[in-house]
Formats: C-alpha cells, structure tokens, sequence
C-alpha cells in the first residue's frame, strides 16, 4: 500500500473527501516527524511506538575495496509492533 492507497482508504472509511483525508494524512505524519525530531516517543495505542535510538560510530568495511570506513554516530527511527497488530 502507498500514499496515495492509504489516502483512498481514509476517505472511505471515515466518509471524507481525498482531498480532506489527504490533508489529515499529511498532519498526522507532520506531526509524529516533529515529535521524532524532538526526540519524542510516539505511542499509538493498539498499533505500535515510534522511537529514536542513538547508533554510535563504527568501522565498517567497503565491499568493493574490502577497506576499512568509519560509519558515524546518528539517529534511527525504530518502530515496535503492538501485540494486537499481528492477529
């Protein structure tokens, strides 16, 4: 499913225009990008949390030249599942 599939199915199910549910859409994952790039935690009850870890720096090795790179430190979103998602 894509954005635009996403869009649809807001629409129908909750009886809006595309362009009111695409407008929705885009609020909300505004909203959780900001609270992830403050370092917020965003839990949706019965479908999942988004949060931010810290990878610290690493070496790596380049698989063309076989040589040694340091990867930086930076932040990754992960997301865990809530237990009710998989049934």
């Amino acid at each position: 499913m894509n954005k635009t599939d996403l869009v649809n199915e807001i629409a129908a199910k909750a009886n809006l225009s595309k362009v009111a549910a695409k407008a929705a859409l885009d609020a909300c994952l505004e909203s959780i990008e900001q609270a992830l790039a403050n370092d917020d935690k965003v839990q949706l009850i019965g479908f999942g949390t988004f949060h931010v870890i810290e990878k610290e720096a690493r070496i790596g090795l380049n698989p063309r030249t076989k040589e040694k790179i340091e990867i930086p430190a930076r932040k990754v979103v992960k997301f865990k599942p809530a237990a009710e998602l998989g049934k």
